[in-house]
């Protein structure tokens, strides 16, 4: 009897698993698709907005740097990496929700998933905050278009450079190896109760942010609003860090950026 009723506490953790892992990946389906349905609607508005006002006009000038603006941007680039990042952390997010319902299941304390997932947000929530800093000021200088991709070419050309040269640097490797090893994060990251796990997703955001903060600053070469540019980068990070081959993705890609910036250059 004892061995039967351990068989079938274990298929009752097994289903609870599997009905968990749905739910929380139908949660990021929607977070992600709700960001790209809210990047897709400020890129319509912008160009209704610019058709009114200014042929070619899809951003405001320096001085319409209100405060609400400031919250615009800040808010468009959060949703932003949201939809770019959400789909690379959810093998993160599922092995921590896995390894909850365990402890859970053992009579251990839980911690609800979305703690985790907090601190993931918090840390490109501030990295949008630096992202709309670096576009204001770069409005400021007159370095930007209408578009949001600076007019400078040697600008654009250091910076595919310097993310070029990135994806070979041995802290992009560390941050990597960290993002492609869900199991192994967990547990060497793993710290029990809320506080704990908030600085997990802290921790992970962090890597993650480590891995691919380049990649995103080459949204001012590209055009920041350029949705097609937008999700090819999300597609790399996405074969990077979780394809078996990422690695070498990453470094190939290397090494276009630095050709690319260096024809860029040629042309300044």
């Amino acid at each position: 009897m004892p061995a039967i009723e351990s068989s079938s506490g274990d298929r009752r953790v097994a289903t609870q698993n599997r009905n968990d892992r749905r739910i929380i990946l139908l949660a990021l389906f929607g977070v992600t698709a709700v960001a790209w349905l809210y990047l897709l609607a400020t890129r319509q508005s912008m160009s209704d907005m610019a058709m009114d006002d200014m042929p070619g006009m899809v951003m405001p000038m320096a001085s319409s740097w209100t405060p609400t603006a400031w919250a615009l941007t800040f808010a468009m680039w959060w949703v932003m990496m949201l939809g770019m990042m959400v789909p690379s952390a959810a093998p993160m997010i599922l092995t921590f929700a896995t390894l909850n319902r365990s402890k859970r299941a053992h009579g251990q304390s839980f911690v609800p998933t979305s703690v985790f997932v907090l601190g993931y947000l918090i840390v490109w929530g501030i990295f949008s905050l630096c992202a709309a800093a670096a576009q204001w000021a770069l409005d400021r200088i007159a370095l930007l278009s209408p578009m949001m991709a600076t007019t400078s070419p040697v600008l654009g050309g250091i910076l595919l450079i310097l993310a070029g040269l990135y994806q070979f640097t041995p802290l992009k490797q560390t941050c990597l190896r960290n993002c492609r090893s869900p199991f192994a994060f967990v547990l060497n990251h793993w710290r029990d109760g809320w506080a704990g796990a908030l600085r997990m997703g802290l921790e992970h955001g962090a890597y993650c942010l480590g891995c691919c903060w380049v990649l995103m600053a080459l949204l001012f070469v590209v055009g920041v609003m350029n949705l097609l540019w937008v999700a090819a980068i999300a597609v790399f990070v996405f074969a990077e860090k979780l394809l078996p081959g990422g690695v070498w993705i990453g470094r190939v890609g290397g090494g276009v950026m630095v050709g690319f910036g260096m024809l860029l250059l040629t042309q300044g």
